[in-house]
């Protein structure tokens, strides 16, 4: 008896039946088909665009929207390629030219001269230090100046 009854009721549970009516059934097969070829076709779209956005090989022409100022501009600039962090020796070599300070984009025609970080940084100093010297002179000079006309001297 309890035998009989199991069956009735996997009979009453009918699974094809269930899925038929949340639109799952057979005949719903070659619809469902079609959807997923269409969601793999425009996922692959996407992610190709996304890849070109990311890696153009046109350099500057990306999907990217650029504003009018920068659009006007970007004939003076170049991209600079970074070094792949893993290579030892072209990291090296990338911080020797003065990569690192500065932007990550450069103007063209700036022609980079093989100069190390360091005296880079030493022409930065040497700037500094001439237009402190320049400022303390010209201070001294006007004071000097009032100094004699305060004497009466005819100082211009």
């Amino acid at each position: 008896m309890r035998h009989k009854a199991g069956t009735q009721m996997a009979k009453s549970f009918d699974a094809q039946k269930y899925l038929k009516k949340i639109g799952l059934g057979k005949e719903d097969y070659h619809f469902w088909k079609q959807v997923g070829k269409a969601l793999l076709c425009t996922y692959t779209l996407f992610g190709v665009a996304w890849v070109w956005n990311e890696t153009s090989p046109l350099g500057w022409w990306t999907l990217k929207p650029r504003p009018k100022e920068e659009k006007e501009l970007a004939h003076l600039y170049e991209r600079r390629k970074f070094p792949y962090p893993g290579d030892e020796k072209a990291m090296e070599e990338f911080v020797a030219k003065g990569g690192m300070i500065g932007t990550t984009i450069g103007p063209k025609g700036i022609i980079e001269s093989d100069k190390d970080s360091y005296n880079y940084q030493k022409v930065l100093q040497d700037k500094k230090v001439d237009q402190e010297a320049f400022k303390l002179w010209t201070r001294m000079r006007n004071e000097v100046i009032t100094e004699l006309q305060e004497k009466g001297f005819d100082v211009e």
